[in-house]
């Protein structure tokens, strides 16, 4: 398959063609996971509250019931009072729409309806969770469904998870990636492979086929695929919304300190995705106490942790960033602060 200078689908793409990608001076979209904080083995929502507002503050577009919410681990009140919290404090967010089923399990429409409007009835985009059901199909059947949901509930995200995320997940094919493209009421995708090749590909069928489609960056690894025209929805954001909002208006306005903010938030992502990726939510939870955010380390009861000894390593990492971001013109410092 050839597309834009993507040859096929295994052959990465060459230095050349990838420099020809390179988007300088493009406003990014920046949509951000929110962690669900919790206290004394409950929610906190006080800090869950003040994550919110840190997020829409920066001028990130907050996403709620992600897994950074703990979307797979948390009952249906729990995301219902998520919405009403979030849609009280902003009119524009993500909330996902996960459905809960096992391996073997039948594509489960009624329940897609059902979460999806949820969100959409909160005045939220919503962003489809994958589940055994959903992904179990191929081709035409796997477009079909997502169709179907969007004739129900109107315009929505897709989400591509790797296993390393949630056993449910699933990478689609270019053509069934196609498939989604072409739905109308699909208006962009998050992509967490973790591959930079799998997004450059997405990329390129993009600009070909749909080129205001957004292809959302999930990879905490490779955050600067900004730079070739993804935008982005990532967990990462969640520990400092603020410094990702700076270093997005660096890159806007052609300012080379966006390369050191990346390099700082880079070695932050590599240190809290490394395996088990999951304990990343951990990692948040221990960064934004570091900050000052929230009160506590806690996590879910069901949650992968970190070992506590992580706290140094992150802390030592917070105050590189907290230097590069001294170096920032005032009102990018005093807005990343």
């Amino acid at each position: 398959m050839e597309t834009a200078g993507i040859t096929d689908e295994s052959s990465p793409p060459s230095v050349d063609d990838l420099h020809a990608r390179l988007r300088p001076r493009r406003e990014i979209y920046g949509a951000s996971a929110v962690l669900l904080p919790y206290r004394e083995a409950a929610v906190d929502w006080e800090g869950f509250e003040r994550l919110l507002g840190d997020t829409v503050e920066a001028g990130l577009v907050p996403a709620v019931n992600m897994d950074t919410g703990y979307a797979n681990l948390i009952d249906e009140a729990t995301r219902d009072e998520v919405l009403r919290r979030t849609a009280a404090a902003t009119q524009v967010f993500v909330g996902g729409a996960f459905v809960s089923d096992e391996s073997g399990a039948s594509f489960d429409l009624d329940a897609y309806k059902h979460n999806a409007g949820a969100v959409r009835e909160a005045g939220g985009m919503p962003i489809l969770f994958q589940s055994h059901g959903l992904t179990s199909q191929r081709d035409e059947d796997l477009v079909a469904a997502y169709d179907a949901i969007g004739q129900a509930v109107g315009s929505f995200l897709a989400f591509e998870l790797g296993t390393m995320f949630a056993p449910f997940g699933r990478i689609y094919s270019l053509a069934e990636y196609r498939g989604l493209l072409e739905l109308s009421t699909c208006v962009g995708a998050k992509h967490s492979s973790l591959r930079r090749h799998d997004e450059w590909q997405r990329l390129a069928l993009r600009d070909a086929v749909r080129p205001e489609f957004r292809v959302l960056t999930g990879n905490d690894l490779a955050i600067d695929l900004v730079m070739y025209g993804s935008d982005y929805l990532l967990g990462l954001s969640a520990f400092h919304p603020a410094a990702f909002s700076a270093r997005d208006r660096l890159w806007a306005t052609g300012d080379s300190r966006f390369y050191e903010v990346n390099d700082w938030l880079q070695a932050l992502g590599m240190f809290a995705f490394r395996d088990p990726v999951p304990a990343y939510k951990h990692s948040a939870a221990q960064f934004l106490a570091l900050r000052g955010r929230i009160t506590s380390d806690e996590t879910h009861p069901h949650s992968v942790p970190r070992l506590q000894s992580d706290v140094e390593i992150l802390a030592s990492l917070l105050d590189g960033l907290r230097a590069c971001l001294e170096d920032l013109p005032p009102e990018l410092r005093s807005a990343a602060a």
